[in-house]
């Protein structure tokens, strides 16, 4: 049998059968392979009757002939469940490749997994790579931002095919260029992908791309929480200032299905009446993500504590029935609606936007320590372009973030570059201010005072850990550096013993 197919994808869920059909609407032969068989046949059925690039798509049911389908050097890219899934998915394919093969895990698998996989399967003279797929179902489907990490040698194999299949932005203003639909897919812009670095380089960001996702998600949802319990606005009003929101500075796909979910009504409500939002349940899940990254970010030093914090608040709110159990018993401020709507407002805004940068800085900072542990060299301006379109954290600033790191390639704080340092400086008032007022009534807003905390520990020459560090030696003889001696000098002073410090037998 001649080969035909120019890749193929194994797991046909609807990533899998999204990519696939992207990926066959740029002109490409693809085999697909599911380990359910009815999966397969049911997908290229549908094909069939709905899609204009059918005819590109084969399916097997068998993986010896699947694989055998697919021109050398052989590239199959993985949609499968991360973890023990993945590993055996490409144990079921090793038999049957050869020498210089691509394997694409295009699943959420973590960093520590993928730089495994590559030296196991490098060993056995094939290539891996792990590549961070952003954007969701819409995204596999019509363009989504693509986070790759290996071999240069593989990526080379690759590049041509993910270049095509990408979100496109414009080159000038970066914004995401709409309009592929099936069978016809956008071109022009620049592609949302590159290659990341070695090994488990593109898993990585892709997972800190999803811990900035878990803390944009938050602070949009505080904002939300502060004009409904603050202001007393309906969700259909905090609805329509998102939507104005979207056409500004805060300008990106979270704040834009924002707005849209925020004005939806509830299908089941005959008077059309109520807002939808109302209506589902406060626990919010999480596939973790978010917890390597803010783990990870403890492992490396790194001070990641909005990331961290929005993780928190998934978990608190899973705490539901103990929450309302709660609400009968602990009480808070009992104060009015504030009356100045729109100063207010604009003050959240600004809030939103400073805490934004925060979190955005404390993700690249993230990526900045782990360059160093796993000795990797990324590109943050690359990173930062590729998030532009496609992705779920695609945003206006984006832009913004490309050319700080574009002007100085060694920023060591992105708060420091002077457009976001500026942007600090003159809103952080109104963060203050919308902090202080959530205080008073007795509304949560972990995120933002998190970021906010950041801010103020970052910008302060002195911090109160001259104390915590005289109390380390205190009881553990931990030592302590001087301000009036060289870096790297360590003193322990036999602090005088107490009676508080003697121990009574």
């Amino acid at each position: 049998m001649n080969a035909s197919s120019d890749i193929g994808l194994v797991g046909l869920a609807v990533m899998g059968q999204n990519l696939a059909l992207n990926i066959a609407d740029h002109g490409y032969n693809i085999a697909v392979f599911n380990r359910n068989s009815e999966r397969t046949s049911d997908f290229i059925a549908q094909c069939k009757a709905n899609e204009p690039s059918a005819p590109r798509v084969s399916g097997y049911t068998d993986v010896a002939e699947f694989v055998r389908n697919i021109k050398r050097p052989r590239k199959i890219i993985l949609l499968v469940k991360a973890g023990a899934a993945t590993d055996d998915t490409i144990a079921s394919l090793m038999p049957h490749l050869e020498a210089d093969d691509i394997i694409i895990d295009g699943g959420n698998a973590l960093w520590g997994d993928t730089i495994r996989r590559e030296k196991e399967l490098s060993a056995k003279g094939f290539a891996f790579i792990g590549s961070g797929v952003s954007g969701g179902e819409t995204g596999a489907r019509f363009g989504p931002s693509l986070m790759p990490g290996g071999s240069a040698k593989a990526w080379a194999s690759l590049e041509p095919i993910w270049r095509d299949i990408a979100a496109k932005v414009d080159p000038v203003t970066g914004q995401q260029l709409d309009g592929a639909t099936p069978g016809h897919p956008l071109v022009g812009g620049v592609p949302c992908t590159a290659h990341i670095g070695p090994d488990g380089a593109g898993h990585y960001v892709k997972m800190v791309h999803n811990g900035i996702e878990y803390i944009d998600m938050q602070l949009i949802c505080e904002a939300y929480a502060l004009m409904k319990n603050m202001l007393g606005m309906s969700a259909g009003e905090i609805g329509k200032v998102f939507d104005s929101w979207n056409k500004g500075t805060l300008s990106s796909f979270l704040i834009e299905i924002t707005a849209d979910i925020l004005q939806q009504k509830d299908p089941e409500d005959a008077s059309g009446q109520t807002f939808l939002v109302d209506k589902v349940l406060d626990t919010a899940g999480q596939k973790g993500t978010g917890m390597w990254t803010a783990a990870n970010a403890l492992e490396l030093g790194a001070p990641a504590n909005a990331i961290a914090e929005a993780v928190f608040a998934r978990a608190l709110s899973a705490l539901k029935a103990e929450r309302v159990a709660a609400s009968q018993i602990l009480k808070g401020p009992q104060l009015p609606f504030e009356k100045d709507r729109e100063t207010i407002i604009a003050a959240i805004q600004d809030a939103l936007y400073c805490s934004k940068i925060c979190a955005y800085a404390q993700g690249f900072q993230l990526m900045k320590e782990a360059e160093k542990e796993y000795n990797w060299t990324l590109n943050f301006a690359t990173i930062a372009q590729i998030w532009r379109g496609g992705c779920i954290i695609r945003a206006r600033f984006l832009q913004k973030i490309t050319d700080a790191y574009n002007t100085q390639p060694d920023l060591k704080n992105l708060m420091l570059d002077s457009y976001f340092t500026n942007a600090l400086h003159d809103a952080q008032n109104n963060w203050r201010k919308v902090i202080g007022l959530a205080v008073q009534h007795g509304i949560a807003v972990p995120a933002f005072s998190s970021a906010l905390a950041y801010f103020d520990g970052y910008r302060s020459a002195n911090l109160p850990a001259n104390l915590l560090q005289g109390q380390r030696d205190y009881f553990g003889a931990h030592t302590y550096e001087r301000t009036d001696k060289p870096r790297g000098e360590f003193f322990h002073l036999d602090w005088p013993k107490t009676p508080r410090m003697q121990v009574k037998v």
